[in-house]
């Protein structure tokens, strides 16, 4: 009999390296429904306009502000920024990030041990998520919706309920449903304002209404803010943790958007528990951080003469210059996209408050196309335009458009859909 201990013996049968359980779990639906878009299928003859990637720097007109690039550059030669730094971020970035988050006001003051510094708002939401969700347990999340939400949570072993925004009250959420999708394993209700894909500014109203839901059944929220500061006139943004003394409020926020620079990865959350319902789930978060020891140092350094220059300085002139262009371009965007859509038959246009989308409806009864993705794949053959089903969203039947584009790109984005739509009307 042999000595030979078993567990030194080589296995037999051949290589075979198994996919974990959570590597097998993640699935993004957007590339399941992208991915069938054959992009070689473009009208050759035509300019392509794509109006589906959500990356501001994509179309060629939008630019990081100068004081941005000037710091960063002064940080790469200061050669202070190199070395590992706090996994929950360096304490400067915190304190600027506390002071740029909080809303005096409404007695909102966040400390930097109420900031978590991660790789981008995407990075923000997966430690958020990771800390409250157990495998089994749920969230609720928009639909239409930024899939990301549902990838952490499926990825984790959890699960996500869907609660419908709808387009009749400018997708505002149907709070009926969003209170019957509640059940004794929801952990936390997650809201997207400002909105990707739907473009929509929640009222403080709304907002409000929400809490009380989220009070009633003792559930944190999850705010996704990254669009905050990107709303257009008449469209107050209400930071969810301003507008309550007693529910506990995860925001989600980060410099990708709103300061043109997504490759950067640099986001954070802010923690406000103003009930101390979340003292067991601190130390976990800070536990969380850990496995990635932090975000971009470098990126953090300029963090502070970013989020808060000195008053009355050349930096904070140059940034309101900075913002209101960029917004500028964004609204202006948005105007038109609203103006040109609502003078397409077959088309649905939901005038986008802010961020930098909208969803567009197809009117199926008026519109011979089978589906949106049928929609979208003749548009891309036929224009070569691009734009996104809303089944990547979760919403049949609409379109997602970016407004990020020039304005000459759009107006020619939009009398070729106009084209397209009068060959294809029923």
């Amino acid at each position: 009999m042999s000595s030979e201990n078993p567990s030194k013996r080589a296995r037999t049968g051949g290589w075979h390296i198994p996919a974990s359980a959570k590597a097998k779990r993640t699935h993004n639906p957007i590339r399941a429904i992208v991915d069938t878009i054959d992009l070689s299928k473009k009208n050759p003859d035509k300019e392509f306009i794509p109006l589906s990637l959500g990356d501001p720097c994509a179309f060629g007109n939008l630019f990081t502000p100068d004081v941005l690039v000037e710091e960063i550059v002064k940080n790469v030669r200061s050669f202070k920024n190199n070395g590992y730094i706090n996994s929950a971020g360096s304490v400067p970035a915190r304190q600027a990030v506390a002071k740029f988050m909080s809303v005096p006001e409404a007695d909102v003051i966040y400390k930097p041990e109420d900031v978590i510094i991660a790789s981008g708002c995407s990075g923000a939401l997966e430690v958020i998520l990771t800390g409250l969700l157990d495998e089994g347990t749920n969230v609720l999340v928009p639909n239409p919706g930024f899939c990301l939400y549902q990838v952490i949570a499926e990825a984790h072993g959890a699960n996500v309920k869907f609660y419908n925004l709808t387009a009749e009250s400018g997708w505002e959420a149907d709070l009926a449903h969003m209170e019957s999708q509640i059940d004794d394993k929801t952990r936390c209700i997650l809201v997207n304002n400002p909105s990707n894909p739907c473009g929509s500014v929640f009222s403080k109203k709304h907002l409000l209404d929400i809490l009380a839901i989220a009070e009633r059944h003792h559930l944190p929220i999850v705010s996704d803010e990254i669009y905050g500061h990107l709303t257009f006139d008449g469209h107050p943004m209400y930071p969810m943790a301003s507008l309550t003394k007693k529910v506990p409020v995860f925001t989600a926020g980060g410099i990708a958007k709103e300061f043109i620079v997504p490759g950067w990865r640099v986001g954070w959350f802010t923690i406000h528990d103003p009930i101390g319902a979340l003292d067991e789930l601190r130390p976990g978060l800070m536990s969380l951080t850990q496995i990635t020891i932090g975000a971009n140092a470098l990126v953090q350094g300029a963090l502070p003469a970013l989020l808060t220059p000195a008053a009355g300085s050349k930096t904070e002139s140059e940034l309101a210059k900075f913002r209101n262009n960029y917004l500028g371009v964004l609204q202006s965007n948005a105007l038109v996209t609203a103006q040109e859509i609502s003078k397409i038959d077959g088309l649905i246009s939901v005038t986008p408050a802010g961020a930098m989308y909208t969803m567009v409806g197809i009117d199926t009864k008026k519109l011979n196309f089978d589906s949106d993705t049928d929609f979208v794949e003749k548009l891309l053959t036929e224009e070569a335009v691009m734009v996104l089903p809303g089944q990547c969203f979760g919403m049949r039947d609409f379109f997602r458009i970016v407004l990020c584009p020039e304005k000459s790109k759009l107006e020619e984005a939009y009398s070729r859909i106009g084209q397209f739509c009068k060959r294809h009307t029923k």
